[in-house]
């Protein structure tokens, strides 16, 4: 017999009281609690769960009692709905994590999805810009903007993006704190709650330093007219967040690619980030060391930038090597 769960995972999809129900339920408890599952990763887990429940019910099964014909049928009904690989590989990735933790928990005598091989990731080159095109958005952001203050802010926001490859999440969620002291290293809760740390860029330090000293001076002044409590964010928003939200630096993005003569079509806070891993490894740094900076669990993430190397290689072979030389 299914347990009971506790409560829904805060930020997970509500899951219907059902026995597949209730073991998405006491998953994504154990994935929150054990694991430090992120919110956005709890809400793609409970979606793509449900998603198989659903599939299920309709074969009159619920999960104790699907077997691996039953996963793999679904994984062929995802393929014929159009479903690109890399969802499919995420949904068959959810599945297996569960019946994993269900085999551990003892609420089955076998894991029917160990043995399943996924449809991998569609290994398409990352989008990116050229470094003059970044240049131009660094320097449209020192002149958007009303006020000295939100010229100083959008500065700082794209040149922190720049220098850290940071995820938008962890540019817009910075807490204050980690900006004190003029730091040369800036500390970053990336995924899952895990903590790496990223050098800063003198022009990011120099940025970071002017947008603080007027933030702060604001505060300051809001204090004393008692109007606003202090926060804790380095770019206040005020929405319920307390912080600048993805979308508004999204929408924020788009009017800096305008100013700089970019095409906002092609300029996403990935898109940079993207910029940031290339350019790094174009001017000869470490794929390990970029798996660091990016924040990536896993090696293999990073090696979509592999191509960056291989041209690199070529070029050193072309270069360097005797029997490439035109004379021969």
């Amino acid at each position: 017999m299914s347990p009971v769960p506790p409560p829904t995972a805060e930020g997970a999809a509500p899951v219907p009281d059902t026995c597949s129900g209730r073991w998405i339920s006491t998953f994504l408890e154990a994935q929150a609690a054990e694991a430090g599952a992120a919110r956005n990763t709890l809400l793609g887990y409970g979606r793509d769960l449900l998603d198989f429940a659903d599939f299920l019910t309709h074969r009159g099964l619920t999960f104790d009692a699907a077997s691996r014909d039953d996963i793999e049928a679904y994984l062929i009904s995802c393929e014929a709905q159009g479903l690109a690989r890399a969802t499919r590989a995420r949904r068959l990735s959810a599945i297996r994590q569960l019946y994993r933790f269900a085999y551990d928990e003892g609420w089955r005598s076998e894991d029917p999805a160990i043995r399943i091989s996924g449809p991998g990731k569609d290994q398409r080159l990352p989008k990116t810009l050229s470094l003059p095109e970044v240049e131009a958005l660094l320097a449209a952001a020192r002149t958007l903007g009303r006020t000295k203050a939100d010229r100083a802010r959008n500065e700082s926001l794209m040149e922190l993006l720049y220098a850290t490859g940071m995820r938008v999440s962890e540019l817009v969620g910075l807490p204050v704190s980690a900006a004190r002291g003029d730091p040369s290293m800036l500390l970053i809760r990336g995924k899952g709650g895990k903590e790496r740390m990223v050098p800063l860029s003198p022009p990011a330090r120099i940025a970071l330093n002017t947008w603080l000293a007027l933030r702060d001076s604001a505060e300051d002044a809001a204090r004393q007219a008692h109007k606003t409590p202090a926060s804790k964010f380095l770019f206040p928003g005020a929405g319920s967040e307390g912080h600048l939200t993805r979308q508004g630096f999204h929408g924020l993005l788009k009017d800096i690619a305008v100013a700089a003569g970019i095409s906002p079509a092609r300029v996403t806070p990935h898109v940079l980030r993207h910029a940031f891993a290339t350019h790094l490894l174009e001017g000869g740094a470490d794929l390990r060391a970029i798996q660091m900076l990016l924040g990536h669990a896993d090696l293999s993430t990073t090696e979509i930038y592999t191509h960056v190397l291989d041209a690199r290689l070529k070029e050193l072979v072309l270069a360097h090597h005797p029997l490439a030389r035109p004379d021969h």
